[in-house]
């Protein structure tokens, strides 16, 4: 269903011809890496968060981590991500196979700084066995986000 949902949202873009769907699990960052035989920093992770219309999801770069503080001055609350029951409720889509791609009404997109370094990155389709190789223009487009943000932490070469 979960696929399906990330299949339909594609085709406007003429996109869901480019899901891979793999034999065996990609539902973390290092399994998707393996999977793909790409780097993790590559894998474009989406992370849930409750808000008071439904949730915040983040799109970031499999090497980054939500940094607290400036998710607060970002968003103006605390960084509670969705337990496991409420993820496919709120998003649409399952653990391990949330993505920016057909989300439910209440769930906002936004994409974080840590992706812009790669020409290419790869979210899930919904499910914990496909992803999608995107340029990040094309991500832009298709996930329909909001805004960039800066809410992560441990990617920058400096930090």
């Amino acid at each position: 269903m979960s696929l399906e949902r990330a299949k339909t949202h594609l085709k406007k873009w003429d996109l869901e011809e480019k899901i891979l769907e793999f034999p065996t699990s990609s539902a973390t960052v290092e399994l998707a890496a393996k999977a793909l035989n790409c780097e993790e920093e590559r894998i474009a992770k989406t992370l849930s968060f409750k808000n008071e219309s439904g949730c915040i999801l983040i799109v970031a770069a499999g090497d980054a981590k939500v940094d607290n503080k400036k998710f607060k001055e970002e968003f103006g609350m605390k960084a509670n991500m969705l337990k496991f029951d409420e993820v496919e409720e709120l998003t649409g889509h399952s653990v391990g196979g949330v993505c920016p791609f057909g989300v439910k009404d209440g769930a906002e997109v936004y994409l974080d700084e840590s992706l812009k370094r790669f020409k290419t990155v790869f979210p899930a389709c919904g499910t914990e066995n496909s992803a999608i190789e995107l340029s990040i223009e094309e991500l832009e487009i298709c996930s329909e986000y909001l805004k960039w943000v800066d809410v992560c932490k441990g990617w920058k070469i400096y930090e």
